[in-house]
């Protein structure tokens, strides 16, 4: 069953139940493009801006209270989701988002109908544009949006994941801060160093990331709300970017404002891409941190096989008994999909074009999407292999006691020639250190011993 909904091109069919309206049902036949559709999240953020607006026009004398009612309980309930069904349109639409951003105003609209019993489509008591949109433009609204649905999302998920993620390190650095062990540079034996040393790089890391994300976070704080179609402020009455501003930021709890140059942040949206800069950032260190965990797993018998790592499901369908980094795998490629989609974010920033982006849903797309996938790959990571990662004590041992780069200590007492030579007789005649400095006799034997101690190579925690 379908219904006739009327725009500025005329009248058009759309499904009798649905509570979005011609535009909307346009943009559906339009746009068929993909299976992306625009995250809840900024459909969300659009409604808490809808609803801000309401009452700062009501303020202003610009709608009245019957009308601000409707639109405030209308937005509430989408961000509750409650109407999560009625906004179909995909990522890959105009590059203002305004078949979105009229996808709100028209659900919006729809749900006060049907409210008081009226037709869906009458837009009564509420018009989309003339009174859910009153002092907007999807221009102003759609980045807006964007940037109000990143920091939630980023405080609300990735960034408390990411802090116990990370105190699960330091935990690990702490158990593990007794456990001397071969350090490697270029793959290849180095000097040693503990294996709660090797943890807490990994933690500092996370931390130097997470730090990066919140610093970069306050650019995203100054709205461009108000500045309605380019920046100007037309059709938007005086004052109405700094109250709107105060109330989304009162209704957050967050502190926004409005933008100082409102050309700039609708024009472009650097601030965004910087924010997924960071998340690439992470990305970058989570797949370092990994791709360790890996090689320092590998084996169990012909590989490093210094750490073991939970078993979790069976890792071959020939091989009995065969157990893979699954764990470190889902991450890699979870971290490699997000090192792309920053650099389409990049291009996209850069198609500014005078006054206005037409790259907006896509940015917005990619980065709540990495978001996500940050948070849901950093979950699974820490709770089915970080927590149960167990060192291979016996093995680690081995390393080290075999390990010719111990050799290093001796240097600053007979110079790095002579501790070279050391080292290659032991490796050519399948010698220990000690054996070989024996044959050479560079130095004491009671000195030797007193320097090729690992508990003095390693420093101090």
């Amino acid at each position: 069953m379908k219904r006739l909904e009327k725009d500025s091109l005329g009248s058009i069919s759309v499904p009798e139940d649905a509570l979005w309206g011609a535009q909307t049902q346009r943009s559906i036949l339009n746009f068929a493009i993909g299976d992306e559709l625009v995250p809840l999240e900024i459909i969300h953020a659009i409604a808490q801006i809808k609803a801000s607006a309401a009452r700062v026009n009501n303020d202003l004398g610009l709608i009245d209270t019957e009308v601000t009612q409707f639109i405030t309980e209308a937005s509430s309930a989408i961000i509750e989701g409650k109407y999560n069904d009625q906004f179909p349109l995909k990522v890959w639409q105009t590059g203002s988002g305004t078949q979105t951003n009229m996808n709100v105003n028209e659900v919006i609209s729809n749900i006060a109908s049907k409210s008081l019993n009226n037709p869906l489509g009458s837009h009564d008591p509420l018009h989309p544009n003339d009174h859910v949109n009153r002092s907007q433009s999807t221009n102003d609204v759609f980045p807006a949006a964007i940037q109000i649905a990143t920091i939630l999302s980023l405080k609300k998920t990735l960034m408390p994941e990411l802090k116990k993620l990370i105190d699960l390190f330091h935990q690990k650095s702490q158990e593990w801060k007794d456990i001397i062990k071969v350090g490697r540079t270029h793959l290849q034996d180095a000097v040693p160093l503990t294996l709660g040393q090797e943890v807490s790089a990994w933690a500092a890391q996370l931390e130097n990331a997470l730090g990066r994300i919140q610093i970069n976070l306050k650019e995203l704080y100054s709205l461009p709300l108000g500045g309605t179609a380019i920046g100007t402020g037309i059709n938007a009455p005086e004052n109405f970017d700094n109250l709107i501003a105060l109330d989304i930021s009162e209704k957050t709890n967050l502190p926004f404002e409005t933008a100082t140059n409102k050309f700039a942040i609708m024009a472009s949206h650097d601030g965004l891409v910087n924010i997924m800069s960071q998340l690439k950032l992470l990305a970058v260190t989570l797949l370092k941190i990994v791709n360790d965990l890996r090689l320092l797993s590998c084996g169990p018998r012909a590989g490093l096989s210094e750490l073991q790592l939970p078993a979790n499901e069976p890792g071959s369908s020939i091989m009995p008994g065969k157990i893979n980094p699954t764990q470190c795998e889902a991450m890699a490629m979870v971290c490699t999909q997000i090192i792309g989609m920053d650099t389409s974010v990049s291009i996209a920033g850069s198609g500014g074009h005078l006054q206005m982006n037409v790259y907006k849903p896509l940015i917005g797309y990619n980065i709540l999407k990495s978001i996500n996938l940050l948070q849901n790959a950093c979950k699974s990571c820490r709770e089915n292999m970080i927590e149960g990662i167990q060192p291979n004590k016996a093995k680690i041992k081995q390393y080290l006691d075999n390990s010719l780069m111990l050799v290093t200590a001796l240097a600053p007492s007979i110079g790095y020639e002579k501790a070279s030579q050391i080292a290659q007789l032991a490796h050519e005649k399948n010698l220990s250190l000690r054996e070989a400095s024996s044959q050479l006799n560079y130095i004491d034997q009671e000195e030797f011993d007193n320097l090729i101690n690992p508990k003095f190579m390693v420093g101090t925690d």
